[in-house]
């Protein structure tokens, strides 16, 4: 435990930060690339097809991850902005702000692969459901994030108001987990998570499980690299900043 916790605060300093980034980006970057090729050839390859859908159930490779990612981003995104709002950790609002782009970014494939998922399945591209409205929202939610931190001249004040924004739009990701017990929609329910087990053939919950582990892998790669580069721009006056910047300018 103390090790973690000492991990926790050495995470909490910029400076440590950057280190310990370094060293992980590299690793992320391989180990994400490998589990999104392997999942995708046992997805496209070894799979079999569906009984119903035939191969066009294929896109639920890209679709559920991303829809995964998009609501565990987003928590991701909260949790920093409330341990911004009440330790006032400068790392915590790095995560809040660099996680927005790679949550919408997710948000916008999930709701794209659903899109061109759903036209063969339902007969139409849109429904105003509650799922698919739910998730919209949450793209917007992204949007207004990084719109409101980016209107602000204030850095401090910023980060507060989008702290407070982030907080209050979490409600959003229950609704759309839960969407489907709640309310009638065109979306089947729960077929991984499921108190009995996962409804679905091995040969196909696998490449999805390893697919989605990949995803996240390379969301905690941009988030690594996003996060560099705004220490960089925030810290820059900083004597450890000045430092490397003279240290790669004499290499």
């Amino acid at each position: 435990m103390n090790v973690l916790l000492k991990f926790y605060h050495r995470l909490g300093s910029p400076r440590e930060f950057y280190k310990i980034s370094s060293a992980l980006i590299p690793w992320l970057g391989w180990t994400s690339l490998i589990l999104i090729l392997l999942a995708s050839y046992l997805g496209l390859v070894v799979a079999p097809s569906d009984y119903q859908q035939g191969d066009s159930y294929r896109i639920i490779y890209v679709h559920v991850p991303s829809a995964w990612l998009s609501m565990f981003i987003y928590v991701v995104l909260a949790v920093s902005a409330a341990i911004g709002l009440i330790w006032r950790m400068k790392m915590a609002y790095v995560i809040m702000i660099c996680s927005a782009a790679p949550g919408a970014w997710f948000t916008m494939v999930a709701l794209i692969t659903g899109s061109l998922w759903g036209k063969p399945m339902w007969g139409t591209w849109w429904e105003w459901d509650a799922r698919l409205t739910s998730e919209l929202l949450l793209m917007f939610l992204y949007i207004g994030i990084i719109a409101l931190y980016n209107s602000f001249d204030e850095r401090r004040v910023a980060e507060k108001s989008t702290a407070i924004l982030a907080i209050v739009g979490v409600i959003n990701v229950p609704i759309i987990h839960y969407s489907v017990e709640w309310w009638n929609t065109l979306h089947q329910g729960s077929t991984v998570m499921r108190a009995d087990g996962p409804a679905m053939d091995v040969r196909m919950l696998w490449p999805l499980l390893i697919m989605a582990f990949g995803f996240n892998l390379y969301y905690g790669l941009t988030l690594m690299q996003r996060a560099r580069n705004q220490v960089l721009v925030q810290e820059a006056r900083s004597s450890w900043v000045q430092s490397l910047v003279t240290e790669r300018e004499q290499q």
